[in-house]
């Protein structure tokens, strides 16, 4: 249960090696793919040596663990990275792809395989979050059918920058009335809005979008 190799038509799924540094770091320096992440861009391929060791490598060691090198069939490189913080508490699926890969579905795809594993191993649900000012990846959300449940402020560091997040999650063990309330009850201001976009039927979450990361 720790990263298992996962496959589907345009990808490979799989744990990050010392030899993707040199893609790693492509990802990280990227500001524009980094824009909304809540570290900086890295600025040296010895800072992705360290990300790799203490946010790949590490976890690696754990029992259970989910982070994944999102690798295109076609070259093997990794060109993204789908992963789960935490199997306790909040389970926050997390998600980047290198910008010449934007646009094209590979991170719902690569997202659906993830949850799919997830609910085979059991793990009964997924929460994750965005930036109200990056919608794109609200998108990507609701194109995974996860359910909108509230907004709420947190100051994000390193960056030290106050940030509206909303927190979508997918229930995958039929209860379908669970809400995952940790981060509305830790913030001070937190609400629910009423005009955010509904999930896409299974039908419609069947095709192409042109919005898809």
């Amino acid at each position: 249960m720790n990263t298992p190799a996962l496959e589907t038509e345009r990808l490979i799924l799989r744990k990050w090696e010392r030899a993707d540094i040199d893609a790693l770091f492509a990802l990280l320096r990227d500001e524009e793919v980094n824009t909304f992440l809540p570290w900086f861009p890295v600025k040296s391929r010895e800072e992705a040596e360290r990300f790799y060791e203490e946010r790949f490598a590490s976890q690696y060691q754990k029992p259970c663990a989910y982070h994944y090198a999102v690798c295109l069939k076609k070259d093997g490189v990794p060109a993204g990275y789908v992963n789960l913080s935490g199997i306790d508490g909040a389970r926050d699926l997390g998600y980047g792809l290198c910008k010449a890969q934007w646009h094209q579905g590979i991170v719902t795809e690569a997202c659906r395989a993830v949850i799919a594993q997830l609910k085979k191993d059991g793990i009964p649900f997924v929460t994750a979050t965005h930036d109200v000012n990056n919608p794109r990846s609200g998108g990507v959300m609701q194109n995974l059918g996860m359910q909108y449940q509230y907004s709420y402020e947190e100051l994000v560091q390193p960056k030290n920058v106050l940030v509206t997040f909303r927190l979508y999650q997918l229930n995958l063990d039929g209860d379908s009335g669970r809400v995952y309330r940790e981060y509305w009850d830790a913030s001070a201001v937190h609400y629910v809005e009423q005009d955010v976009p509904r999930p896409r039927t299974q039908k419609q979450l069947g095709r192409p979008n042109s919005l898809d990361m």
